[in-house]
């Protein structure tokens, strides 16, 4: 692929706001000129979201380094378009707003669209991309040039067609052969990710053949760039700074509920976007793991235990696990043998990471728990991370099935490292995890965060 589609210019609908060329410009970071380290404009009426002030306050305090934007933007586009061009496929059909973003870098009602799919991106493989959005919102991939054509017209759900959603889909699938015939030389090969049903069944009328886009987008993304790990660098110091906010307003008597609110609060203040989850528990609410957080107020002397799930800066998940110890008194000796026995579980099995190491060893290589704990396991001892949880998925050796990740990692891969250690009957679990980016000879873990001392037995 020569990429020289990377420089045309947006063929269809250049929105600007006329509001935003008129009103007067608001700088985000007023220590810097025009541009920020990002190459993203230093303006907050902009279209594009990022991190704030405070944000690029930390990282210049903590000498972090900014990615580049369009460096990130023009790589995804070329992963997309080469991945395409390997299976010899003529496009690849997003719904999954994850996709969507890593396509386009735009966004639009995130959590909304999840369960309202009213966004869809098209990318074929000579590299034209095409975004169905909002009608009312066509501006949003405006910063975007690599995004040729914005439209409308994707949303193949009841809620917005009621008994007419047949014939939207049709007239979406319409509108998709037309891209087809235009950009993929007649290949009828589609990837699709996630679709309605009217949607799928229109798209086979129209002949395409149907390929798996959800797998596609998965190897596609699981390379992170080098821009693209410093992003994930920055989410991760911004997310560590939230997690630092809310370790300290922590007090006895707080509830769940409210001691959440703070991590939410500031992963907001700094540019980040939202939380996937409620997993943070206290007490014996953490055995089992998985109980969300609630009005349950936290006591005297006990554990507090969290995943932060957290979409951050960048639209990067930041996804790390802490157990404190909460109050006056040392923690019970099973507890400070549980954390132990989690650090050396993550300690130990972050050393497996390497390039050419195979998925199914990190599943049976490395620290086994102790079978005391295998019961309260957590549902995988690693994971890949990047705009959300995201391939592979690497189990337990109970959860094994053979066949299902049969691969290697390699560096720009990110993956987080898990341990959930707890008795079954139990009144706590602990709860750990750290991230870490595959490198070219090993692994780099970019949690930060400390380890609980007191839990550690050290304080």
């Amino acid at each position: 692929m020569d990429g020289e589609f990377y420089s045309d210019t947006r063929k269809v609908m250049p929105f600007a706001s006329p509001r935003a060329e008129t009103a007067p410009k608001v700088l985000i970071d007023s220590a810097r000129g025009e541009v920020l380290d990002d190459g993203s404009p230093n303006n907050g009426n902009r279209i594009e979201i990022g991190p704030t002030d405070l944000a690029w306050q930390e990282w210049h305090e903590a000498g972090i380094q900014a990615p580049n934007l369009d460096a990130i933007r023009a790589y995804r586009l070329k992963r997309i378009v080469d991945t395409l061009q390997e299976r010899d496929w003529g496009g690849v059909l997003l719904f999954d707003p994850l996709n969507i973003r890593y396509a386009s870098d735009s966004t639009s009602m995130q959590l909304w669209n999840t369960h309202n799919p009213f966004r869809a991106c098209l990318v074929t493989a000579d590299g034209h991309m095409v975004v169905w959005d909002y009608k009312n919102s066509p501006f949003l991939c405006a910063f975007n040039p690599l995004v040729r054509e914005v439209r409308s017209g994707a949303s193949m759900f009841y809620f917005a067609n009621g008994d007419r959603t047949g014939d939207a889909a049709n007239s979406f699938a319409q509108q998709v052969v037309e891209l087809m015939a235009k950009h993929a030389g007649g290949n009828m090969r589609l990837g699709v990710d996630k679709i309605m049903l009217d949607g799928y069944y229109a798209l086979r009328d129209a002949n395409f053949d149907v390929m798996r886009g959800e797998e596609m987008m998965e190897k596609a993304r699981s390379i992170k760039s080098f821009d693209e790990q410093l992003a994930m660098k920055c989410a991760s110091w911004s997310c560590e700074q939230s997690v630092f906010e809310m370790q300290a307003a922590v007090q006895p008597g707080m509830s769940e509920d409210e001691i959440w609110s703070v991590l939410h609060a500031s992963n907001i203040k700094r540019g980040g976007e939202w939380i996937e989850t409620r997993l943070l528990a206290s007490g014996p609410r953490t055995n089992p793991w998985f109980q969300e957080c609630g009005p349950r107020k936290l006591q005297q002397n006990e554990i507090l235990a969290f995943d932060t799930d957290l979409v951050g800066i960048y639209g990067f998940c930041i996804d790390i696990s802490r157990t404190w110890w909460i109050g006056d008194e040392k923690p019970r000796q099973d507890m400070i043998e549980a954390y132990k026995h989690a650090v050396e579980h993550m300690r130990t099995n972050e050393q497996l990471v390497k390039p050419g190491v195979s998925m199914n060893e990190l599943t049976f290589g490395g620290h086994q728990l102790d079978p005391k704990y295998v019961a309260r396991q957590y549902s995988c001892r690693f994971h890949g991370v990047g705009l959300c949880d995201e391939w592979p998925c690497i189990p337990y050796k109970e959860e094994f099935q053979d066949g299902a990740n049969d691969y290697v990692l390699e560096p720009g891969m990110c993956l987080c490292v898990e341990a959930l250690v707890g008795e079954e009957g139990g009144d706590f679990c602990i709860k750990l995890e750290d991230q870490l980016i595959v490198t070219e000879t090993g692994f780099e873990n970019i949690t930060k965060f400390p380890y609980d001392q007191r839990l550690l037995g050290e304080a």
